[in-house]
Order: structure tokens, then sequence, then C-alpha cells
């Protein structure tokens, strides 16, 4: 994590020139509805030149960052419901499988209620 942090991470200068960035995480970085993992699905093509990387199910990633209920967490939650890659229902059923303690989860049901009302 420390590695592609430093390489490719928030801020490096391969962020500055390429203006996207990669962070490096662990299986407890993030808070994920039960069964993420039976969801991740791995990304390679040609462009990868033999690499694979592993990404969250769209619902998953979403709701982690509503978790963490940053202004640019919100921001990507807004963009991913306005793109129509994430839907309210799918939101509240990933929530519903995650633990967390009861005034956070009442607070990420209000911000996926604003990212899904914004989506218009």
């Amino acid at each position: 994590a420390d590695l592609i942090d430093g390489s490719i991470g928030e801020g490096s200068p391969f962020h500055t020139s390429f203006g996207y960035y990669a962070q490096g995480v662990g299986e407890r970085t993030a808070v994920l509805p039960r069964g993420w993992l039976d969801r991740v699905f791995v990304v390679r093509s040609p462009a990868t030149r033999g690499t694979s990387g592993l990404c969250l199910e769209v619902h998953d990633l979403v709701i982690s960052k509503l978790v963490a209920g940053r202004e640019k967490d919100m921001d990507f939650g807004c963009t991913a419901a306005r793109h129509g890659l994430v839907d309210a229902q799918n939101l509240r059923a990933r929530l519903a499988e995650t633990t967390l303690a009861p005034a956070l989860r009442d607070a990420v049901l209000v911000r996926i209620a604003r990212i899904c009302d914004a989506r218009s």
C-alpha cells in the first residue's frame, strides 16, 4: 500500500501528469458490506501489460465512500448516481449488510437519499 501511494498516489508526479491516482489499500482500509469479496472483479487487458487489478463492485465502493462521508466521497457518489451506476435500492440493501453504529447508519441513509436525489 505504501509503495502504491508513494509511486502513483494522490499528489504524486503520476497524479499530476495523468490526472488520476491510485490508493494503496488493505482489507481493513474501508468499511464494506458483507459479501464484498465475492463481488470483486478482475480487470485485465492488453493495456495492463500482464498485470491484473481487483475492483470493488460499484455499490460496495459507494457504500464505503458514503460511510467515510468526505466531500470528495459525496462527489463520487453523486457522479455515480447521476450516470446511473448506482441506485438507492441497491445502496440501501448493501448498507443493511454493513456493520455500523446506528447513528452512522442513519447518516449514510441520508447520504444515499442526497446523492440519489441529486442525480437529476
